[in-house]
């Protein structure tokens, strides 16, 4: 539902999800500034299938720039929906991303952390000049499977195997303890070293890393095992790895990690002296591609937020999509 901040033609649109964890705090305090900003235009969506209309109704005050109070999923959905929606024509309008929700990995790579206000704020001072250099662009992924060849959802950020595994079970098991993320977090990571480095078996822990497949058509190799991280990104930063490394064959970073304690630990201590994505790390799989497939036997990958199983015989394939702009708040 739309809710405007003034009457004056706003500067930017801000699109926020009530039902994001971060927001259940801070949205009184965030529609509250909306409403003593003629700057703004706030929307807000409780369900994915409400980004479309409200990305229509976005698109009608043409503003400078759109920003996203949300987590991971719902940047995930909004991107989908710019990409396929067509709404804008072929000049969407620079996204920025409030640093709200479980992970805000999105957030993070575009400057955001802190308080959602202070991230307004500093919005609003941007759009009154030139936002040129704040603009950065990013290579985005699309994801294509057997249900949505023709509407591709659209993300920064993939995690498959392990990776994937722990995620849905901190989501599902953790979160709804309503611990503080940091607390949630520090349990989950407990439970995966009991898990990968300590061989713990245990119904509470996580499950099973399930075998996958992963083909490059670029790098002309493919990947085959059980992995305790694989993950695609277009984003600068990831996870273990910090910045990574870019134009060597792609636009796709993959990072793969052996589920081998040795080869975890090894991978631990490469990234915090630098040299994934530098250096040959054994077990370590560091590859760019501007396709990737990935197969397996029913194993969950995560886009941004949103899950999907990847089969045998029924593939998950990973492109870059049309790169967007974005501004970041930070250096």
């Amino acid at each position: 539902m739309p809710v405007t901040g003034g009457r004056s033609r706003p500067r930017i649109a801000l699109l926020s999800n009530p039902k994001s964890t971060g927001n259940v705090a801070q949205l009184p305090r965030i529609r509250a500034f909306c409403a003593d900003h003629p700057d703004i235009f706030h929307y807000e969506v409780e369900h994915a299938n409400q980004v479309g209309q409200a990305m229509k109704t976005i698109a009608q005050i043409r503003p400078k720039v759109l920003a996203i109070n949300g987590g991971d999923g719902t940047v995930q959905a909004a991107l989908t929906e710019i990409h396929n929606g067509g709404h804008f024509g072929d000049e969407p309008p620079p996204v920025a991303v409030l640093p709200s929700g479980k992970t805000n990995l999105i957030a993070i790579d575009l400057g955001a952390r802190g308080d959602p206000i202070a991230a307004l704020e500093r919005l609003i001072e941007l759009a009154q000049a030139d936002l040129a250099p704040f603009i950065v662009h990013r290579e985005l992924i699309a994801l294509r499977h057997s249900g949505n060849l023709d509407r591709p959802a659209i993300g920064m950020f993939l995690g498959g195997a392990g990776l994937a595994e722990t995620m849905i079970w901190c989501r599902d098991k953790v979160y709804p303890l309503g611990l503080p993320n940091g607390v949630a977090h520090v349990i989950t990571a407990i439970a995966l070293i009991m898990k990968t480095l300590l061989r713990v078996r245990a119904s509470f822990l996580p499950p099973d890393f399930k075998p996958m497949q992963v083909s490059m058509r670029e790098a002309g190799n493919t990947l085959s095992g059980r992995y305790s991280l694989l993950a695609v990104t277009t984003l600068e930063k990831l996870l273990l790895s910090g910045e990574l490394v870019a134009g060597r064959g792609g636009s796709l970073k993959l990072l793969a990690i052996d589920e081998r304690p040795l080869t975890l630990i090894r991978a631990f201590f490469a990234s915090i002296i630098g040299k994934i994505g530098t250096s040959h790390v054994r077990g370590v799989h560091f590859e760019e591609a501007d396709e990737i497939t990935i197969e397996g036997e029913s194993s969950n990958v995560i886009l941004d937020g949103e899950t999907f199983r990847a089969e045998l015989g029924r593939p998950i394939m990973l492109s870059p999509a049309q790169p967007l702009s974005f501004v970041k708040l930070a250096a």
